[in-house]
């Protein structure tokens, strides 16, 4: 089948989100009992506004004619324990160290630029006495590549961004339960050990009361640092 990433879900300014685009080519990803997670691993940066190619099956293929932009097999449900439970308050007050336009490489970033238009606007901070990363959520789209794209920039955060540089290189997830439209809810990430230019994170989507929704493992890649997002 053919799909296009619409411009609006750009992560740097010419290329997709990794995280909803992760979750798009997930949502198309046979999943089994032993398996019933997806993994997606991004090799090329996702080309917007152009006809691609999804190939379904036992590994699903995102293409750019004949160059492999990501490929996802079914995987196990990320596992380990959880951070200690963030309240909405916590939550709401770690956003206030979130990064500023000014301040942010990709400021127009669909999920945590705080210059889209339209983004999901994912304000992580950390919050306070802990190592744990916070944002609230307020879904306005309960379909795989919102929840995705919520799961994923908070665990870049939680990863080293922006003092390293980094874009998604492979995420693992599983949605438990589609969130709540229009209910505020809680998306809390976490370090899980750097490897080289490698660095790893977890992410979880709670509801407000501290009901796992979602929950994703992720490989973020360092990079060199892009031109200035001044769009």
């Amino acid at each position: 089948m053919h799909v296009v990433i619409p411009g609006r879900y750009n992560g740097p300014p010419t290329s997709g989100n990794g995280g909803w685009v992760s979750g798009l080519v997930a949502s198309s990803t046979p999943v089994n009992e032993e398996s019933p997670a997806v993994s997606v691993r991004l090799r090329l940066p996702p080309p917007l506004d152009r006809e691609l190619t999804l190939d379904v099956g036992e590994t699903t293929t995102l293409r750019d004619g004949d160059d492999v932009v990501a490929s996802a097999t079914a995987a196990p449900t990320p596992d380990g324990p959880l951070p200690d439970r963030v309240t909405i308050e916590q939550a709401r007050a770690a956003e206030a160290h979130a990064l500023s336009a000014d301040e942010h490489p990709f400021p127009t970033c669909y999920g945590c630029g705080p210059a889209h238009p339209t983004g999901l606007r994912m304000r992580s901070g950390r919050v306070e006495g802990t190592s744990t990363y916070a944002a609230t959520w307020t879904p306005r789209d309960d379909s795989p590549p919102e929840v995705w794209a919520a799961l994923d920039c908070p665990g870049g955060k939680a990863a080293g961004f922006p003092a390293t540089l980094m874009v998604l290189g492979t995420m693992t997830a599983r949605v438990f339960t589609p969130p709540v439209l229009g209910e505020e809810h809680v998306v809390v990430s976490w370090s899980r050990g750097d490897d080289g230019r490698k660095r790893h994170a977890g992410s979880a989507l709670l509801t407000a009361d501290g009901r796992l929704l979602a929950r994703a493992d992720q490989t973020w890649i360092a990079i060199d640092a892009p031109p200035r997002d001044h769009s």
